[in-house]
C-alpha cells in the first residue's frame, strides 16, 4: 500500500539485503556493501516478568552452553527456517537498528534469502518477522539463486549454471538458466548436522562430552573429507563421561573424516540426483562450466576434490563462499529488473 510516509521512510533509510542463516546472519546495505556478519544466536532471560533479550550475535554465541538456569542462548533459525518467531523478530530488529545506528524512523526495503524447499507457512513467518522488525517492503529470494548471482554466474543467459550452497542448516543444489531455477533440491543436512555428528562421535568413541561450539571449532580446524598422512591433530577439552571430571584428549583428522562421512554422502547424493534429472542440453553446459560451490561448507577441506572424484566435473569454489548469498541478494536489490525476475512470492 502506498502512503506519503513510504516516500519519506524510503528517503531516510538504506535498503538492506539479509542472509538469514542458521549459523550466521549477514547484512548488506545498498551503496555500502556488507556491514555486519554475526552468529544467529540470541540470549534471553526468562523470569516471572516474562522474557527479556540480553544479547544478540557474537556476544550471545559466547554464552552457548555456559548460561545459568534462567538465561537461555537460543538459535532461532533451525534447518534454514524460523523455529522461534519472537526471538527471530528481536534478532532482526537488533541487526536493522545496529546497521542504521539506531535511528528511530527506519523502515528499509529488505530482501531476505530463504532455502528453496521452504513452505508457504515458513515464507510467511520470514516475511512477518521482517515486517514486525520494521521493514517497509519485504522480498524473498531463493538461496541458490542469490548465491549464483553473488558468484557472478551468468544467470540470465540460456546456459546451465549449477550451484551447490552448503550453509549451516541446509544444502541447496540447483540448476539455473534464463533467470529461473530449472531444478532445485534442498536437503536439511549441512554444517550443523556435521557438528552434531562430531559431538556424538567423540561421545561414543572417547567417552568425552563436548559442546556445540567445540564441535564447530574441530570441524573448522581439522575437518577434512580426504585427509592425508600425517593426519592433522587437535587437542580438545571436555567432560569425561566415565569419571565425570574435565579431561583433555588429542584427536586426528582421520577420526573427523569418519564422523562426518554420512553427512558428506548425503550432499554428494543430492548432487548426483540433480545431475541425473538435468535436461541433456543443460547437462552439456555443466560439463563445460563446472559446478560452483558456495556457503560455509565450501570451506571444508577437500570437499571440492571429493565432489570432483564422484562426478568427474570441474568444481569451482566461490571467491568468498560465506558472502555469495548476501552479495547476490544485494545485487538484486540494486537492480530492480533482476529483483522482479528472481524474487519468490
Amino acid at each position: 500500500m502506498y502512503s506519503p510516509f513510504n516516500f519519506l521512510f524510503g528517503w531516510l533509510s538504506n535498503d538492506l539485503a539479509i542472509d538469514l542463516g542458521t549459523a550466521n546472519t549477514v547484512v548488506y546495505v545498498k551503496g555500502k556493501g556488507i556491514v555486519l556478519r554475526e552468529p544467529s544466536v540470541v540470549a534471553v532471560r526468562q523470569d516471572s516478568r516474562g522474557t527479556k533479550v540480553l544479547a544478540v550475535g557474537r556476544e550471545a554465541k559466547q554464552m552457548l552452553g555456559k548460561t545459568p538456569g534462567n538465561i537461555v542462548a537460543i538459535r532461532p533459525i533451525r534447518d534454514g527456517v524460523i523455529a522461534d518467531f519472537e526471538v527471530t523478530e528481536a534478532m532482526l530488529r537488533y541487526f536493522i537498528n545496529k546497521v542504521h545506528n539506531r535511528r528511530t524512523l527506519v523502515h528499509p526495503r529488505i530482501i531476505i534469502s530463504v532455502p528453496s524447499g521452504i513452505t508457504q507457512v515458513e515464507k510467511r513467518a520470514v516475511r512477518e518477522s521482517a515486517e514486525s522488525a520494521g521493514a517497509r517492503e519485504v522480498y524473498l529470494i531463493e538461496e541458490p539463486m542469490a548465491a549464483a548471482i553473488g558468484s557472478n554466474l551468468p544467470i540470465t543467459e540460456p546456459t546451465a549454471n549449477m550451484i551447490i550452497d552448503i550453509g549451516g542448516g541446509t544444502t541447496e543444489v540447483a540448476v539455473i538458466s534464463l533467470s529461473g531455477i530449472v531444478y532445485t533440491k534442498s536437503v536439511r543436512v549441512a554444517g550443523d548436522k556435521m557438528d552434531e555428528a562430531i559431538l556424538q562421535y567423540i561421545k561414543r568413541k572417547h567417552n568425552l562430552a563436548i559442546g556445540e561450539r567445540t564441535a564447530e571449532l574441530i570441524k573448522m580446524t581439522i575437518g577434512n573429507v580426504i585427509p592425508d598422512l600425517p593426519y592433522e591433530t587437535m587437542e580438545i577439552k571436555g567432560r569425561d563421561l566415565v569419571e565425570g571430571v574435565p579431561k583433555t584428549i588429542i584427536i586426528g583428522a582421520d577420526e573427523i573424516q569418519l564422523a562426518i562421512t554420512e553427512q558428506v554422502d548425503v550432499i554428494i547424493d543430492a548432487v548426483k540426483e540433480a545431475l541425473e534429472v538435468t535436461p541433456p542440453e543443460l547437462a552439456a553446459d555443466i560439463v563445460d562450466q563446472g559446478i560452483m560451490l558456495t556457503g560455509g561448507g565450501a570451506l571444508l577441506k577437500n570437499l571440492d576434490k571429493r565432489l570432483h572424484q564422484e562426478t568427474g566435473l570441474p568444481i569451482i569454489v566461490a571467491d568468498d563462499p560465506l558472502s555469495s548469498v548476501v552479495l547476490g541478494s544485494g545485487k538484486a536489490l540494486d537492480n530492480l529488473k533482476i529483483l522482479r525476475e528472481v524474487t519468490v512470492q
